[in-house]
């Protein structure tokens, strides 16, 4: 007890405001990294092998195993090359959202803005209808990273966007209703889109049972891409929107067309705030209904 005193004053004692400042930039970076991993099947990985080191030191420690703490020492240099390849997903997504948050969003001019303000309401008016009728959608929005090969997978439209068209597109049992729609540079780009499904532990934790294919694929997309993607759910009717692997459920049209609009007119303040949300999303984090 004596020693560990002494060893504690002595910490204290060399502690100055550099240390303190290195020793939050670890511990914001660590508490990062946790909080990206989190719902996400990684993270159940991750308790399983710290788990496994715990177990492997204390028992090392306590017994005098010659064999087993050689075995150890030999294989723990390649299980850490290793770790890369197992959570290669969740590194590969980090580092887009980072490369992403120094791009720069589509310029304020008259033309934009006007386009801008046809295809929110337009979007605002089709889901509000189809929420009501309790019609099933799915409507992806691009933003700077291309959809084009999912929209290979679907009908090629290139048409102009307008809630007759929308609430066409997803009339129950026709046709394109199957599948999402994309839309790109201001018109429907394509229409019964296959989106690659999400394989996080969000939707499985979630009680509700109407969350199914539909919502998996809108966070499957937003996992993959900076896309913007509304679920209208065919069981309630419920309106929901997914970016970078998060859901935002049960929105009200007016609250969308806030979102739409703040993601597609971002003032100097908020374009500042999307950058540090995206390397410190834990900072701006918004509960999920």
């Amino acid at each position: 007890m004596t020693n560990f005193l002494s060893d504690i004053i002595f910490f204290f004692e060399r502690l100055d405001w550099l240390s303190v400042v290195d020793i939050l930039l670890v511990t914001l970076i660590f508490f990062a990294l946790l909080y990206m991993l989190r719902d996400t099947q990684a993270m159940a990985l991750l308790r399983g092998v710290l788990f496994l080191v715990v177990f492997i030191i204390v028992l090392t420690s306590i017994l005098d195993l010659p064999a087993f703490s050689w075995l150890i020492n030999t294989t723990l240099p390649a299980l850490l090359l290793a770790i890369p390849v197992i959570f290669a997903p969740e590194i590969r997504r980090t580092l887009e959202r980072i490369g992403r948050a120094g791009a720069i969003h589509l310029a304020n001019t008259q033309s934009a803005e006007a386009k801008i303000e046809m295809m929110v309401k337009a979007i605002i008016s089709a889901t509000a209808r189809l929420s009501a009728r309790q019609h099933g959608a799915l409507i992806i929005l691009q933003r700077l990273d291309t959809l084009a090969k999912y929209a290979e997978s679907g009908v090629w439209m290139d048409a102009t966007i307008t809630p007759e068209l929308l609430l066409q597109v997803f009339y129950p049992n026709t046709p394109l209703h199957d599948g999402a729609v994309i839309i790109a540079d201001f018109r429907l780009a394509a229409a019964s889109c296959i989106m690659p499904l999400s394989s996080s532990g969000i939707l499985a934790s979630s009680p509700e049972r109407e969350m199914g294919l539909r919502h998996r694929a809108a966070l499957g997309i937003s996992e993959e891409s900076d896309a913007l993607a509304l679920v209208v759910s065919e069981e309630n009717g419920n309106i929901s929107i997914a970016q970078s692997g998060r859901i935002i459920r049960q929105l009200s049209s007016e609250r969308l067309e806030n979102i739409l609009f703040a993601f597609y007119r971002p003032t100097g303040l908020t374009r500042s705030v999307g950058m540090l949300g995206h390397y410190f999303p834990f900072l701006f984090k918004r509960k999920e209904e």
